[in-house]
């Protein structure tokens, strides 16, 4: 639970009035002249997330302080109140009591997510403001949210010498005790046994031991859910090695697996009547004389024959084998999550999304949702038409193109192969990490598409 949002009222708390750009003349009308020209003289113009500090009469306990003022643009969204927690002078602040349900779970999200720290390694500068419950706020969706995100966060901001497939595997069954979930692991070479080729192909070469985690919830007669995320703990690229620049963020490359197990808690959480399953293979792509190899061929748990054309596109072979295995029970939803592609931040940047999906249905419900939240996320086309660049001579198709162009549209028609057409699937090809702090968002870690996809998953099954 975020600390900084704190149950009641203290003394000296601050009241806190947020303003749309449409409301803001109106509001200053009704104000005493004084506190007018103060806040015109600020140049305060609603602006989102602009603040204003309207000075009291007294220096007591308040800090001189008669209240606030921050602006939520055109439209409110959480981000409005994302640097709140650091913006604002220390002390704590409750919004104005008119505010609905609506605008005060949107601040209450906001302020908890802006006030997160990663603190593992250094201690926080000062402590974030701290706001008020709102009353008409749903603490326990927001609380859920916050603490989602916060172990995406915590688990992307990790470095991969504390954070291999051993600790991820220690975060899910964290994760599992808490919500009294089962965990089953597959390990090494028991891979092979477990019919999990793939997985195993891409990690043996590491010193720390590949494996699959797998995670079931809730209602044995649910509808099953199956959420599949990709842990590649850290990415060297394989023999087809990356350079220094591109490998100094691989840390982050099992932000799939965080985000699957961030979703986990979001539906343990509001406790849904569904049957989850949540499925990541963990894996380090390391390089030593065990190391799979460019034009190897390699098995898949589906029994189709996969030609290296790379051993830098190696999340796609890790998930193949997760995605058979899930699609194996025909669940009525089915999500992966992946970072899977430079060729997705080329076309769509690193704070969009891109989401490919085999059923209108559940893309318009994402993509619905995804606004609603604040949450975005941008939908890119199966293009059937580039399936035959996956073509192989010698297997049953090539982990690669046959060229650089198209790239995350080629990673998600190889995975569709992996897919049941019939079970509704959505993938999602996503950053993980904020390349500059913004409010809200600091620089590093970052949960994207959660919130939205947790929505359709509550819309679809709640009873």
């Amino acid at each position: 639970m975020p600390d900084h949002l704190i149950a009641a009222a203290e003394p000296d708390t601050v009241s806190l009035t947020p303003l749309l750009k449409a409301d803001f003349e109106g509001w200053l009308a009704g104000r005493p002249p004084a506190e007018a020209a103060w806040v015109r003289r600020l140049g305060f113009q609603a602006r989102p997330g602009e603040i204003a500090l309207l000075p009291g009469h007294d220096t007591g306990p308040g800090g001189g302080l008669a209240g606030a003022l921050v602006g939520l643009g055109d439209v409110a969204d959480p981000w409005a109140f994302g640097g709140l927690p650091f913006g604002l002078p220390a002390g704590s602040y409750r919004l104005a009591a008119d505010t609905g349900s609506a605008l005060a779970d949107q601040a209450a999200l906001g302020w908890a997510l802006g006030g997160y720290v990663f603190t593992r390694y250094k201690p926080a500068e000062r402590a974030p403001a701290r706001l008020v419950w709102p009353d008409a706020c749903d603490r326990a969706a927001v609380i859920s949210a916050a603490e989602a995100a916060f172990l995406v966060r915590d688990l992307v901001n990790t470095p991969a010498n504390d954070m291999g497939p051993a600790e991820l595997t220690v975060a899910a069954e964290q994760l599992a005790g808490g919500f009294g979930a089962d965990l089953r692991t597959v390990v090494g070479d028991d891979l092979l046994l477990y019919h999990y080729p793939a997985i195993h192909a891409v990690g043996r070469a590491s010193s720390r031991p590949p494996r699959l985690l797998d995670l079931r919830w809730g209602r044995t007669d649910g509808r099953k859910v199956t959420i599949v995320g990709k842990g590649v703990c850290f990415d060297t690229g394989g023999l087809d090695l990356k350079s220094s620049a591109g490998m100094r963020l691989m840390k982050k490359d099992m932000g799939g697996a965080a985000h699957a197990l961030g979703l986990a808690h979001m539906v343990m959480a509001a406790d849904l009547p569904v049957s989850l399953r949540v499925l990541v293979p963990a894996v380090d792509n390391a390089v030593s004389g065990d190391a799979f190899r460019p034009l190897d061929v390699i098995r898949t748990r589906k029994g189709l024959t996969v030609e290296i054309g790379n051993t830098d596109a190696e999340g796609r072979l890790i998930l193949a084998d997760a995605l058979a295995d899930a699609t194996e029970e025909r669940p009525a939803l089915l999500i992966d999550f992946a970072t899977l592609t430079g060729a997705a931040r080329v076309a769509l940047g690193t704070d969009l999304p891109a989401l490919f999906c085999n059923n209108d249905a559940l893309a318009g419900a994402l993509l619905a949702a995804a606004d609603r939240q604040a949450d975005p996320m941008w939908r890119m086309p199966l293009w059937q038409a580039y399936a035959k660049q996956l073509n192989s001579p010698v297997a049953d198709l090539n982990n690669t193109g046959e060229n650089n162009f198209a790239g995350a549209i080629l990673a998600a028609l190889f995975l569709e192969r992996f897919v049941d057409p019939e079970v509704p699937w959505a993938h999602l090809d996503i950053h993980a990490w904020n390349p500059v702090a913004r409010p809200g968002r600091p620089k590093g870690g970052e949960a994207m598409t959660l919130r939205a996809a947790f929505a359709v998953i509550a819309e679809r099954f709640s009873e």
